[in-house]
C-alpha cells in the first residue's frame, strides 16, 4: 500500500479512536505501529516524562523495543534522553561499538540489530513532555518527509495525552501525564498475568488485550483492569486473527 494511503488510513483510524473516553495507551500504540508501516523505520516507541521529569515507557511497536526503551531510561543516555532534555529532534544518528555519545546504549541497540536511531520531541507550548523514538536496522539518511511524518505523529500523541481537556494549565497537563503512566502500569500487570496463564509471549498477551477491547468497544486500560481484578479470565480474552499485527 502506498504511503499516502497508509497515512490516510492512519488518520481515519485515529479520528475514530479520538472520541470521548478513548484509551490513550491504545492510541499511542497505534501511532507506534503506524510509524513502522508509513516511515522507513523498523521499530518505534514512546517515552513520556512524569510531572517530576523522569522519563517512563508508555508504548512501542513491539515488546523487544520496549526492553530497549527501558534500558535507555536506566542508562540515562540515548536519543530519547537527548531529545527530551534538549527539546529538539535527534535524527540520522548511526550507531557503532565505539560510540562516544552513548557508550552504553549503542552496544545494546546494535545487539538488537539496530544500526541507526532517531527521536522527535513531544511538545506542548514550549514544554517537552516526552519523545517519539525511531529505530532502523540499516544506516542512511532518514528523508525529511519521514521526519515530518514522525513529528506529526508525535504531535498527535501529545494531543491524545491531553484527552480533550479545555484548559492547558500545568495542573491539567500533570494530571494527564499521571493518568497515562498509571494506565501503562495496569496494562503491564495484565500482560504479565496473561503471559503466565496462557504460556505466551508478551506481544501475544498485549494483542489479546487490544483485540478484546476493540471487539467489545471497551478501553484498553479498562480491560486490563478487569484482568488484574479477576473479572475477566485470561483464557476468556478474544484471540487476534493475526497476532503480529497487534503490536
Amino acid at each position: 500500500m502506498a504511503r499516502e494511503s497508509l497515512l490516510i488510513r492512519t488518520l481515519v483510524e485515529l479520528a475514530d479512536n479520538l472520541v470521548d473516553d478513548y484509551d490513550v495507551i491504545d492510541v499511542l500504540t497505534v501511532l507506534s505501529d503506524r510509524c513502522v508501516t508509513t516511515i522507513d523505520v523498523d521499530a518505534s516507541g514512546v517515552l513520556l516524562a512524569s510531572p517530576g521529569g523522569e522519563l517512563q515507557f508508555v508504548a512501542s511497536s513491539s515488546e523487544s523495543t520496549k526492553v530497549l526503551e527501558l534500558f535507555q531510561i536506566q542508562a540515562d543516555e540515548g536519543p530519547c534522553v537527548d531529545c527530551y532534555r534538549g527539546g529538539v529532534a535527534v535524527v540520522n544518528q548511526a550507531l557503532s561499538e565505539d560510540d562516544g555519545r552513548w557508550p552504553r546504549f549503542s552496544p545494546r541497540a546494535l545487539a538488537q540489530g539496530f544500526q541507526s536511531v532517531h527521536s522527535v520531541p513531544m511538545r506542548l507550548r514550549g514544554r517537552t513532555i516526552g519523545a517519539f523514538n525511531l529505530f532502523r536496522t540499516h544506516r542512511g539518511i532518514l528523508e525529511a518527509e519521514d521526519v515530518a511524518v514522525a513529528q506529526g505523529f508525535a504531535d498527535v500523541a501529545t494531543i491524545a495525552i491531553l484527552q480533550h481537556q479545555s484548559s492547558l494549565n500545568a495542573t491539567t497537563l500533570n494530571d494527564q501525564l499521571n493518568n497515562a503512566l498509571n494506565s501503562r502500569i495496569i496494562i503491564e500487570q495484565a500482560k504479565g498475568m496473561i503471559r503466565q496463564a496462557m504460556n505466551c509471549d508478551m506481544d501475544e498477551a498485549f494483542g489479546r488485550l487490544r483485540t478484546h477491547a476493540r471487539n467489545h468497544n471497551d478501553g484498553l486500560t479498562e480491560v486490563a483492569t478487569m484482568v488484574v481484578d479477576g473479572r475477566i479470565s485470561p483464557d476468556a480474552l478474544d484471540v487476534p486473527k493475526d497476532p503480529r499485527s497487534e503490536g
